[in-house]
């Protein structure tokens, strides 16, 4: 059985059962359910344990081993292109499809009432404003003043910039220094690899533990309004993510259905764990064995895709800004909307790749479309779902970018001393250009 297979088998079998126990609420179910659920935390953090070491070595020894700075500058230029259409189709599409979808809902004004006066009882509506940095801050900290600081933060895009000022570093030394190195590197990112194979066969049981207590607690309580609001994001997300596939398809030359196999496993982890970076392994390992795509792009525009590149953002945050807006009583006209996207795909660079960072970095958003930030406090309560749907969105783009750029190039090395095992769902055979 692939590992697609085995990860939603896991995924539907965790749902399935957390509905059951949900509407049975036995207490030896829900106690059962509590010792299931660590299970699950400690497999997102060993996966993301990987994270940091393998982006950083993937960085380094893919730019450090290129034929010079020229060609990282050009795939990178490439990249940024192709960051900036997906992110501008995503936000031409939401200002489109979004406003039309919203202003289907019908709000019953006792809902709304206890809505807003839920988010003022519970302290909720000042979160997500005081974390957002100003314009200054977002600048000033692009440079890390401690890199090894950065890393235990989290903080991806000060160290991405770190990794390849260091990198270019690197290819100005001497052959024999620039040599060690690489090596070094490549070592570093190949040992991390065989980790990740590691923490990725346990991946159905981990999946399982995330979505038997997500199940448990969402059921179906939710009030009719967040539900409707749930189901525009994960539809427009769903749809902009199919769209992604024939685009990928025509600009790589390559079968639809070996492109929908390839981001299947990324798409798994991004859907339980709701975290872009904890989505990279699989990636890694899917463009690595099987797409066979060059060392420059699973060293380099993979993991910058994953740690800046958030398709999603527009969409969510339009959705949101929209909602809001309903529930407060705003008219938003086309202009504003178009302000809302634009700003989003703006701020989608600075969206940290963690489980509800979209969300966090929405008050700028609704403060361009002069909406009450408050908002945010209401959707806090709900934001899992659509997270799901947003991360599942934005790995696809990732995914999509790197196909799109490596497709024809240099075939990527083997992990060195990794025997590379045919899986059942692709040929490791280099595809035909």
């Amino acid at each position: 059985m692939s590992l697609t297979t085995r990860v939603l088998t896991g995924l539907v079998a965790g749902l399935g059962l957390g509905a059951v126990v949900a509407a049975v609420r036995a207490p030896l179910l829900l106690t059962a359910v509590s010792l299931i659920e660590p299970l699950g935390t400690l497999w997102v953090n060993a996966i993301r344990m990987t994270v940091i070491p393998l982006v950083v070595s993937l960085l380094i020894g893919g730019i450090a081993s290129a034929s010079g700075a020229g060609a990282i500058g050009r795939i990178g230029g490439r990249a940024l292109l192709l960051f900036f259409a997906f992110l501008g189709a995503s936000a031409l599409f939401a200002a489109m499809a979004a406003p039309p979808l919203l202003s289907l809902l019908r709000l019953d004004p006792a809902a709304v009432t206890a809505l807003r006066e839920s988010v003022v009882a519970t302290g909720q509506a000042a979160v997500g404003a005081r974390d957002v940095p100003t314009l200054r801050e977002w600048l000033v900290g692009l440079i890390p003043v401690n890199p090894v600081g950065a890393a235990a933060d989290g903080q991806m895009l000060p160290l991405i910039v770190f990794s390849l000022v260091f990198a270019l570093g690197v290819l100005s030394l001497g052959s024999g220094q620039r040599e060690l190195l690489v090596r070094f590197f490549e070592a570093v990112s190949d040992t991390m690899l065989v980790v990740v194979r590691w923490v990725l066969a346990v991946a159905p049981l981990g999946v399982f533990a995330l979505a038997l207590p997500l199940a448990l607690r969402l059921g179906l309580g939710a009030a009719g309004s967040l539900v409707y609001y749930i189901l525009v994001v994960a539809g427009l997300c769903t749809a902009y993510s199919l769209s992604v596939y024939p685009v990928t398809a025509v600009l790589a030359r390559m079968p639809l259905r070996e492109f929908a196999r390839a981001v299947a496993p990324a798409q798994g982890v991004a859907l339980s764990s709701r975290s872009s970076l904890a989505s990279l392994p699989p990636m890694i390992e899917e463009a690595e064995l099987k797409l066979r795509l060059s060392d420059t792009v699973t060293g380099f525009v993979l993991p910058l895709a994953v740690s800046v590149f958030r398709a999603s953002v527009p969409i969510g945050n339009v959705v949101a800004v929209l909602f809001i807006a309903r529930l407060y009583g705003v008219e938003l006209g086309a202009a504003q909307v178009a302000t809302v996207a634009v700003t989003a795909s703006l701020l989608s660079f600075s969206t940290p790749g963690i489980p509800g960072g979209s969300i966090i970095m929405m008050a700028p958003v609704l403060m361009a479309g002069g909406v009450p930030v408050e908002g945010i406090g209401i959707l806090l309560a709900v934001d899992t779902i659509p997270d799901m749907f947003r991360t599942t969105t934005n790995v696809t783009a990732d995914m999509a970018v790197a196909v799109i750029l490596g497709r024809g190039r240099t075939p990527a090395r083997a992990p060195a001393d990794v025997p590379v095992v045919p899986s059942a769902e692709a040929s490791p055979t280099p595809p035909s250009t």
